[in-house]
């Protein structure tokens, strides 16, 4: 079971849904400040297509101007297909190419327009060409907690999936509560499950929640074994398809507070603080 914690910072999912466009001079600064903090890894762009996310469109400029910034912080950025992951590999700055990988036959269709078993071969493709160019690729499990399509869930599915991705020579996984409804027992089971079956491999947990209903989902991760947690500062975020505008990405001040009880995350203070007051400006691009 791996135990080292690592806190990802997910200024990406926050920014990418927000409608008026951030200009990109204060994503920068809000970036640069959230590298002073410490994090692990800094979700902190993508290489998709620009009329899909236009958020993004500025990536490039961005991860040049935040580079020499990183310190000992991994940059990831998301990729959803060959093309994009050539645009990301030509960054030397960046450490983890994300993927997004669908378990919802659904959602994979609507989110990359494309059939499941056809996304886990562009996945497969991917992870070659970041091999190559000495990148680690992160598969996100979409879907990994149930979908709003009311269409059938079995937890068991996800376990067959994550067995194929890893027989692939993936070592990071994040399981993704995509639309907030994950229940505790399917994240102990799934979390138990999958690090007693690979030790060698992190699983990570990138969940969806309202503003009172996180912790449970935290600390059941944390107790079945859990060290590596996706958030975002204020909680900003989300997915578009999970029919709630409260339903956000985990605050990371509150993650840090919960884990303060626990162990030591080694997130700068004073540097956190600072990004925590900026991040409200940041996000309404000011």
């Amino acid at each position: 079971m791996i135990e080292s914690l690592q806190i990802v910072e997910c200024p990406r999912d926050a920014m990418q849904g927000i409608k008026g466009f951030i200009p990109t001079e204060v994503k920068i600064d809000y970036l640069r400040r959230l590298l002073a903090c410490g994090f692990h890894t800094l979700d902190c762009g993508s290489f998709v297509n620009p009329s899909a996310v236009p958020q993004m469109a500025d990536t490039a400029e961005v991860l040049t101007r935040i580079g020499e910034f990183k310190g000992d912080t991994k940059l990831l950025v998301i990729v959803a297909n060959e093309r994009g992951a050539a645009r990301a590999i030509a960054y030397n700055m960046v450490n983890y190419l994300g993927y997004p990988f669908s378990v919802n036959e659904t959602f994979q269709r609507r989110n990359t327009n494309s059939t499941t078993t056809d996304a886990f071969i562009r996945m497969r493709k991917i992870h070659e060409l970041a091999s190559i160019a000495g990148k680690e690729l992160v598969v996100y499990i979409s879907m990994a907690f149930g979908n709003p399509y009311g269409e059938n869930y079995d937890r068991d599915e996800v376990i067959r999936w994550a067995d194929r991705i890893v027989k692939e020579g993936i070592t990071t996984i994040s399981l993704a509560d995509t639309v907030g409804q994950a229940k505790t027992d399917d994240i102990r089971y799934l979390f138990e499950t999958l690090s007693r079956k690979h030790p060698g491999v992190v699983f990570g947990a990138h969940f969806h929640a309202r503003p009172d209903a996180w912790q449970n989902k935290v600390k059941a991760a944390w107790e079945a074994g859990c060290r590596r947690f996706d958030s975002a500062i204020l909680g900003f975020g989300g997915c578009p398809f999970a029919n709630d505008e409260l339903t956000g990405n985990i605050p990371t001040e509150g993650l840090l507070a919960w884990i303060n009880t626990h162990t030591a995350s080694n997130i700068n203070a004073e540097a956190f603080s600072n990004a925590l007051k900026r991040a409200s400006g940041a996000y309404h691009g000011q």
